[in-house]
C-alpha cells in the first residue's frame, strides 16, 4: 500500500512536470524564432518532438496503469456482488424456515422454551464470570 502511494506521488510529480515549459506549443505549432538559423530551428523542433514523444509514452503508461486499476476494481466488485447474492439466498432460506417454525403454536412454545434456556444460560455464565472477577 505504501508502495502504491509513493508510485502515485511520483506520477503526480511527473504529471505536473509533463506540461511545464510548453509555452511554444500552442495550436499544434512547434516553437520557432526568426532569429535562429534553419539548423537551430530544426534542432529545436527535433528536441520538442522528442519531448512530446516522451510525454506521450508517459501518458500511455499512466493510462495503462489506470486501466489495470479499473480492471482489478471491477473484479473485486464482481466478487462482492456474488457474495452478496449468496448471502441474500441464505437469508431468504433462513427466513422461510422461521416462518415454517412459527406457523404452528406448538413450535412457538418450543422456540420460547429454547429461548428461555439460552437466556438462563447466558445470565448464569455472566454471573459466574462476575463472581470470578470479584474473587480474583
Amino acid at each position: 500500500m505504501v508502495r502504491d502511494m509513493n508510485y502515485r506521488r511520483e506520477n503526480r510529480a511527473s504529471r505536473t512536470s509533463l506540461f511545464d515549459g510548453l509555452d511554444g506549443l500552442e495550436e499544434g505549432r512547434l516553437r520557432a524564432s526568426s532569429s535562429y538559423s534553419h539548423d537551430t530551428t530544426e534542432r529545436d523542433n527535433d528536441e520538442a518532438l522528442e519531448s512530446l514523444q516522451d510525454r506521450v509514452s508517459f501518458l500511455k503508461r499512466v493510462t495503462g496503469d489506470i486501466h489495470e486499476e479499473v480492471e482489478s476494481h471491477n473484479r473485486m466488485l464482481d466478487k462482492v456482488g456474488n457474495k452478496m447474492d449468496s448471502a441474500r439466498g441464505i437469508m431468504s432460506g433462513t427466513i422461510n424456515r422461521f416462518k415454517l417454525v412459527f406457523e404452528k403454536k406448538s413450535n412457538r412454545k418450543s422456540c420460547k422454551l429454547i429461548a428461555y434456556f439460552v437466556l438462563l444460560f447466558l445470565v448464569m455464565y455472566y454471573l459466574i464470570r462476575l463472581l470470578n472477577y470479584i474473587r480474583g
